[in-house]
């Protein structure tokens, strides 16, 4: 019964729901196939595993294309952020790794077989990735050497120390997000799928990753603190209580809940550079692959904002409500009308008494002059009523479809999990 309420509360993800798995993924899910690691040969982890077992791989004129070389940019930052995660490596072995991770690319037999990781199978067949970079034309080696490099060594510096300034926060998220963002760009630029300004202009392109990794280490601070580790700046949450841990404590919920939302504000700053990032691209399947995972954060972000629920368990957006998403996000007149809609709903929820409530505010307003809704998108959860009213009618009598079909959804929605 909980799960019929959840759809009787929310028809349009039924409809949704139904309109993406009778066909509506298909004016997304190939698209941004073509250009994510996920859409690589079937998936980043099958592709490592059927280059291995038959030694096929696609061959291209000129070293491979744009596509192939994102692909390739996928398993080998997926590589790098394994040894990351492996808490089994020691440090002495880990952190020298990290910094050498990009010369095994020119390395034809190095892999590493020790890792623990549930991904470890991209270290033990690094000999196949490795192969497939150095078949790639010399202009996306660089770039993806260049960006294994400094990620490498940024992973390392904060191997070894925790994330004390905002400014360092920016930092951190940069070797790990950011950095992903500038890459992309320039793979994007490189293969002609955009102009060059796409890969040139470091800063948006740092952004985009940014406002992802702010996301996620914002909405799983108690999974983090549950597995021992610390992601959010010292300068702010040392405001709020004397250690980290201590805001997940029931008495300090009020204080703990003015933390995340300074966080949240901080985030949000980088929502105009994501327009303005966003509209400059002219490619249909880059726009659909750069621009879900912005929406997904900030539907994201509105779901944790004053949120006490973050210091619980985990809060994440509904499944039908990323299936809209996904299929909405293909225009930057669409997507404007999306981040519109949730700063909106951040806005409602500002508490008077917020200590960050005047510059929260602040960067709604910077956000709302950029996404003012006018074009088609912007009523766009005003379904005709017969959309509604059968979509009631498809809760009542088949909430157990329904629950089975969401689940059917779930790897398509993935990324709005993570």
């Amino acid at each position: 019964m909980e799960l019929l309420r959840k759809w009787l509360g929310h028809p349009e993800d039924i409809y949704n729901l139904l309109r993406f798995k009778m066909g509506g993924y298909r004016a997304v899910m190939p698209r941004m196939d073509t250009v994510s690691g996920e859409g690589c040969a079937g998936g980043g982890m099958r592709f490592a595993v059927a280059s291995a077992r038959s030694g096929a791989r696609e061959e291209e004129e000129g070293g491979g294309t744009g596509i192939h070389a994102v692909c390739i940019f996928y398993l080998v930052l997926r590589a790098l952020d394994t040894v990351e995660d492996d808490m089994s490596i020691p440090l002495d072995v880990k952190v020298p790794m990290l910094q050498e991770f990009h010369s095994h690319l020119y390395q034809p037999d190095w892999k590493y077989t020790e890792s623990k990781e549930k991904d470890r199978q991209v270290l033990e067949d690094f000999p196949t990735i490795s192969m497939e970079f150095r078949n790639l034309s010399k202009v996306y080696r660089d770039v993806i050497s260049d960006i294994c490099h400094k990620m490498g060594v940024g992973m390392a510096e904060f191997l070894e120390k925790k994330v004390d300034s905002q400014h360092e926060w920016d930092k951190y998220c940069h070797y790990v997000a950011g950095l992903v963002g500038i890459g992309l760009s320039r793979l994007f630029s490189a293969s002609e799928l955009e102009d060059s300004i796409v890969g040139q202009d470091t800063d948006l392109a740092n952004s985009m990753g940014l406002f992802l990794q702010k996301t996620n280490i914002i909405r799983d601070y108690l999974e983090d603190q549950l597995e021992g580790r610390e992601f959010w700046p010292r300068e702010v949450w040392s405001r709020y209580a004397k250690k980290l841990s201590d805001l997940a404590k029931p008495e300090n919920i009020d204080v703990a809940v003015q933390c995340l939302n300074e966080l949240i504000t901080n985030a949000l700053h980088h929502v105009p550079d994501i327009l303005t990032y966003l509209s400059r691209l002219k490619n249909q399947s880059v726009f659909n692959f750069c621009a879900i995972p912005q929406v997904m954060a900030i539907a994201t972000l509105a779901a944790c904002y004053n949120n006490q629920q973050v210091f619980r368990g985990v809060v994440k957006i509904r499944k039908g409500q990323a299936v809209t998403l996904m299929m909405d996000a293909t225009n930057i007149q669409a997507v404007k009308a999306i981040m519109y809609q949730y700063v909106e709903e951040i806005y409602q929820k500002i508490p008077s008494t917020d200590p960050s409530s005047n510059k929260t505010q602040q960067v709604i307003a910077s956000i709302r002059a950029m996404s003012l809704p006018g074009g088609p998108m912007a009523s766009r959860h005003h379904y005709s009523p017969i959309y509604l009213s059968c979509a009631m009618l498809l809760a009542a009598l088949s909430w157990q479809y329904l629950s089975t079909l969401s689940k059917a959804t779930e790897e398509y929605v993935q990324a709005g999990d993570n």
